[in-house]
C-alpha cells in the first residue's frame, strides 16, 4: 500500500530515541523529509547521522520544547529548510512524577509544548493540501489500571487527548487533520520500561505478562500507525485517539 508520503515534509519533536525516532525513521523511509529536535545534542546528532546513512533527508536542531519562543523559531526554521510543512508530530514528555514540584515541568513539556507547537505550525500547515497533526499521548491518560498512580504524566496526557480531539474538530476547516495515538507499555533501550525492568524485574515482568499479545510494544508498533495517520491514506480520519497497547487496557474504545 502506497501511503502517499513521498516528498512530504514532517516535523517530529522528541526524536532522538524511542517512539519519536521510530516515527521519524518510518516517515523518512516512506520518502518524507523530516526535521527533528530533542534536548540532548549527542543523541540527536547520532539519530540524524543514522537516518542520513539510510538515505533519509533529515534536519536536526537542539530544542527545549518548554521554551515558547524557541518552539516557534524551530517550526519556522523547519518549514524553511524543508520548503513547507505537511506533517507535525508532537512526541515530548517530561516523564512521570508524584512530586508536586514536578507538575510545572510536566505542564510545560507535556501539554503546553503541544499547544505551542500547534500554534506555530498552523500557518504553515494551512498551505499544505494534506496537512496532519499527530499527538503522542498514553493509555495512562484515560486508564487508571495498575501500575498507574496519580501523577503529572497521566494528568497532562489526558489533557493532550482532550485538546487534540477539540482541534480535530476545529482545524479541518483550515485543511488540517488532528489525531492522537495512545501507546501502552512500549519497551526500548534506555526507556522507562527498560529502566523499570532493571530496577524491579519481577513486577515489570508481571505487567508484561498481563498484555494479551504477550510482549511489550516496540517504537515501530507506534511508528507504523503514526505513518498511516499522518498520510493522505488517512484523509478522512480526524479527532481520533488510536490505542496501541496489545490489548493491555480492558476498556472498550468507542
Amino acid at each position: 500500500m502506497d501511503l502517499g508520503l513521498m516528498g512530504k515534509k514532517a516535523v517530529i519533536t522528541g526524536a532522538s530515541r524511542g517512539i519519536g525516532r521510530a516515527i521519524a525513521e518510518t516517515l523518512g523511509g516512506e520518502g518524507a523529509s523530516v526535521a527533528i529536535c530533542a534536548r540532548h545534542e549527542d543523541g540527536l546528532l547520532s539519530a540524524a547521522t543514522d537516518m542520513r546513512a539510510r538515505g533519509i533527508t533529515v534536519h536536526a536542531q537542539v530544542l527545549d520544547v518548554s521554551d515558547e519562543s524557541a518552539v516557534a523559531a524551530f517550526v519556522d526554521w523547519a518549514a524553511g529548510v524543508l520548503g513547507g510543512l505537511d506533517i507535525v508530530v508532537s512526541n515530548v514528555s517530561a516523564g512521570a512524577s508524584v512530586d508536586p514540584q514536578f507538575w510545572s515541568v510536566s505542564f510545560a513539556a507535556d501539554l503546553m509544548a503541544f499547544v505551542r507547537l500547534v500554534e506555530a505550525a498552523t500557518p504553515h500547515l494551512e498551505k499544505s493540501d494534506c496537512a496532519s497533526i499527530l499527538a503522542i499521548a498514553s493509555t495512562s491518560g484515560f486508564d487508571a489500571l495498575p501500575p498507574a498512580r496519580a501523577n503529572s504524566y497521566a494528568a497532562f496526557k489526558a489533557a493532550v487527548i482532550q485538546h487534540a480531539s477539540s482541534l480535530g474538530h476545529s482545524l479541518p476547516a483550515k485543511g488540517i487533520r488532528v489525531n492522537t495515538i495512545s501507546p501502552g507499555p512500549i519497551f526500548f533501550e534506555g526507556g522507562p520500561w527498560d529502566l523499570r525492568m532493571q530496577s524491579d524485574p519481577e513486577s515489570t515482568i508481571a505487567i508484561r505478562d498481563r498484555i494479551p499479545m504477550g510482549r511489550f510494544g516496540s517504537p515501530t508498533d507506534v511508528a507504523n500507525l503514526a505513518a498511516f495517520l499522518s498520510s493522505p491514506a488517512a484523509a478522512f480520519l480526524t479527532a481520533t485517539n488510536m490505542v496501541v497497547d496489545g490489548g493491555f487496557t480492558s476498556r472498550i474504545h468507542f
